[in-house]
């Protein structure tokens, strides 16, 4: 017991050499704030983020743009789904400062005016929607998909949109849903 309360000592007095010094309490240590330009939704945001901010974070807290929901905070639920220069991206996963120079687009610029994007008006005739929370990140994911598969069954929809989860379960509806709004959007033009 000895031994152990003898190098605990030494360690915590630096006796066995500081490699690297602790920063004083209450200061950050690590690289601050950095200005970035996002592109979201066809409008120019500055703003200043840490660089291990994510896109989700910056969109949420520092643009108050909220229709891109935190869930698993991994990336792979979907919840979190934008798109980045027209791809699909968990911004969970994607830093803000990565973000830049490329065009974001979230749930919130899809529908014009009063107008709802073809995708969300499919969901609500489908009723491909219960709580709400996946939704943004579905119709995100969607609207891609959609891009790439002008006119999906519904089993390509099942396997193109795999990697957003729902947890009230309502595949049947989104699926059928997707199905719909692609021939509403004329192969997905849109």
């Amino acid at each position: 017991m000895q031994g152990v309360g003898i190098s605990g000592g030494a360690l915590g007095t630096g006796l066995l050499g500081n490699k690297a010094e602790a920063a004083p309490a209450g200061e950050v240590a690590g690289p601050g704030e950095v200005s970035v330009t996002l592109s979201v939704n066809g409008k120019q945001h500055n703003i200043k983020v840490e660089p291990r901010v994510t896109l989700l974070d910056a969109l949420r807290d520092r643009l108050n743009i909220t229709g891109a929901k935190r869930v698993c905070d991994r990336g792979t639920c979907g919840a979190c789904t934008v798109l980045i220069d027209g791809k699909a991206v968990y911004a969970c996963c994607m830093l803000a400062i990565d973000a830049a120079g490329k065009n974001v687009q979230t749930v919130e610029g899809l529908s014009q005016a009063s107008e709802l994007h073809p995708i969300m008006k499919a969901i609500v005739n489908n009723d491909g929607s219960q709580c709400g929370f996946c939704t943004p990140g579905f119709v995100m994911a969607s609207k891609a998909f959609i891009e790439e598969n002008p006119n999906p069954t519904e089993e390509e929809v099942k396997a193109g949109l795999g990697g957003n989860l729902c947890r009230c379960g309502t595949y049947m509806g989104l699926r059928k849903a997707v199905v719909e709004a692609a021939k509403a959007m004329g192969g997905g033009n849109a």
